[in-house]
């Protein structure tokens, strides 16, 4: 999803505001996501807004609010927003381009987080949590293809749409947004939904880096059940992180540590 080069399609914007185009990265539920210049020659990434989300004036709101929140985080645990038009059509967010590979590849080519590695890695994601929980923001859907171990350490990237996508409003009754495997309990049934959802996705996040799989493999719904039913599979995470991660995955937001009491320990 990183990687730039990938073509551009006849129904892809060559410029983005004053933001010129220069590949696609990928997409998502928001919509696309691009490689661009900014006027200066600086490498940005440009996510672009559906069509159908850019109609919905709710959106648009919870889009401007999520843009001003993902400001004031800033660009030392995830991509820093540069520039962003809410009021556009369709509405478009720029941030400064990260380097580096997803948690998912690194994992799949490089093999599982030894120890060490793992508390560093989740050290430094429950900084980031910190700091976005402290902005007011919850991620929702934190995984491994939203952490980019960049040079000077893990990034989290997507929080700043997270609760726009999630508005009622552009959602079916009944449906789940999210990745499954990394869903929290209460985000699966509807429940209310805080920083504790981003610290069971955490959880599920560091039994991935260390090689295993929370809820194992299958259909999203079989995911889903287990999420909410099951007890998570901590057979790969070594013994000495294994208490802590357990307590992420918690059933019970309440019975989860806090993103900064993570970070202490």
């Amino acid at each position: 999803m990183h990687e730039p080069g990938q073509g551009l399609g006849p129904e892809d914007p060559r410029t983005v505001g004053e933001y010129a185009i220069t590949g696609k990265l990928g997409e998502g539920g928001m919509g696309r996501v691009y490689e661009g210049r900014s006027p200066g020659g600086r490498l940005v990434a440009v996510k672009v807004a559906r069509a159908e989300l850019a109609a919905d004036e709710g959106f648009r709101a919870r889009f401007r609010s999520e843009i001003a929140a993902a400001r004031q985080v800033g660009g030392f645990h995830t991509a820093q927003v540069v520039d962003a038009d809410p009021d556009a059509t369709p509405p478009w967010m720029v941030t400064a381009f990260v380097s580096g590979r997803d948690l998912d590849r690194t994992v799949a080519e490089d093999g599982p987080f030894d120890e060490g590695a793992l508390y560093a890695l989740g050290a430094a994601l429950a900084e980031a949590l910190t700091a976005i929980h402290a902005c007011g923001v919850v991620h929702r859907d934190l995984k491994p293809g939203n952490v980019i171990m960049s040079d000077d350490g893990p990034r989290v990237l997507d929080f700043g749409i997270a609760r726009a996508l999630h508005d009622p409003r552009l959602t079916h009754t009944g449906s789940v947004i999210g990745t499954a495997g990394f869903l929290a309990p209460e985000q699966i049934e509807q429940g209310t939904v805080g920083p504790a959802c981003d610290v069971f996705a955490l959880g599920a996040v560091l039994v991935h880096a260390a090689g295993g799989s929370a809820f194992g493999e299958g259909p999203a719904m079989s995911l889903l059940y287990r999420a909410v039913h099951g007890e998570p599979d901590l057979s790969a995470v070594p013994e000495g992180l294994r208490a802590m991660v357990g307590s992420c995955l918690a059933k019970d937001p309440a019975d989860r540590p806090t993103a900064p009491g993570l970070l202490a320990e």
